[in-house]
């Protein structure tokens, strides 16, 4: 298997930054000539990276988790999310592949039968599943949680909603310098702005920080679908640095980057009444997307991502663009 894209630019990096290898890249890029905008727009399809029916920056960013944890010599990954979080089932299963069990602190978000069946597929997975309900208790909780499965003296691996640390937002950085690559090799245009989905931040801070360390001007958009977490341009900038400081501490010889918030964009209102809820302008956008350009989004994030992309396209927000279109991918009906 090659090596990973951090470790051929940084090859100290190799002896201190582990990394397992769960899916194939780079992802396709390919032009979204369907879509009624004065503006080009191109996809960058996340759905294939990852296997059985897996996708996306859950394993993109597991890839980095993973045997970091194994590193710290930890037996349990702690972590956190939505009922039908598909972040806490991917933790799971592919944790579970390599000798780690999984504990998840479980908030509450809308129901549908979607949700019903994934808290189905986690209660199947293995994790050990504790119903924290709320953000107040899951905090208030911590405590209780890192004693309760700490075995043999070792704490478990405490990992943020979506996996959103340093560590894994190393995934992302990954991505960034592939998407360079594909701009070299003229894949695809250097884009002007590059739109996603913001659930916890960490994949934005990823492509922020990998953009500029490949020399690329592409400006980062996140849309806010997520009202659980703190999402700002300062919060995403803050994880960067910390990202930065990690790979220079580990041995990266990079010159410093220091993301500032203003070097990115963070945008509301495409939430609706808030996380997990559908709104008519998603629901509009993810017909759109199929019917034009055969891509199968989701209502959580990347329907309500490209909805406002449609948006701010038509309002000539991007200028003469291209603009590229990250999706994520969120798995319905896995497993």
């Amino acid at each position: 298997m090659s090596r990973p894209l951090l470790h051929r630019r940084f090859p100290a990096l190799a002896r201190t930054v582990p990394h397992l290898r769960l899916g194939d890249g780079p992802t396709p890029v390919r032009p979204m000539t369907g879509l009624p905008l004065p503006v080009p727009v191109w996809c960058k399809d996340e759905g294939g990276f990852g296997s059985g029916g897996w996708g996306g920056n859950k394993v993109r960013k597991l890839e980095w988790i993973l045997p970091e944890a194994e590193r710290r010599g930890a037996r349990t990954l702690l972590t956190v999310g939505g009922l039908g979080t598909n972040w806490g089932l991917a933790t799971a299963l592919y944790a579970g592949e390599h000798g780690l069990h999984t504990a998840l602190a479980l908030i509450d978000q809308p129901l549908d039968d979607h949700v019903r069946a994934q808290f189905d597929r986690i209660r199947r997975s293995g994790a050990t599943v504790h119903l924290t309900r709320t953000k107040a208790r899951t905090i208030a909780a911590a405590p209780w949680l890192m004693a309760r499965h700490t075995t043999a003296r070792r704490p478990p691996y405490y990992v943020p909603a979506g996996g959103s640390a340093p560590v894994g937002t190393l995934g992302y950085v990954e991505t960034a310098l592939e998407i360079a690559g594909q701009v070299a090799r003229g894949t695809l245009p250097e884009p002007s702005h590059l739109v996603l989905a913001l659930g916890s931040g960490g994949t934005a801070a990823g492509l922020a920080l990998g953009l500029r360390m490949a020399g690329l001007r592409t400006r980062v958009v996140g849309i806010v679908v997520n009202d659980t977490l703190p999402l700002d341009a300062r919060g995403i900038a803050g994880l960067a640095r910390r990202t930065e400081r990690l790979l220079r501490r580990r041995g990266a010889a990079t010159a410093a980057v220091g993301l500032r918030p203003e070097d990115l964009t963070v945008v509301r209102g495409w939430l609706g009444p808030g996380y997990g809820h559908p709104t008519p302008e998603a629901e509009a956008a993810r017909h759109l997307a199929a019917r034009e350009e055969h891509l199968d989004l989701e209502p959580v994030y990347t329907a309500k991502a490209f909805a406002a992309l449609l948006a701010l396209g038509a309002e000539g927000r991007f200028g003469a663009g291209p603009v590229l279109f990250l999706h994520t991918h969120g798995p319905r009906g896995t497993g």
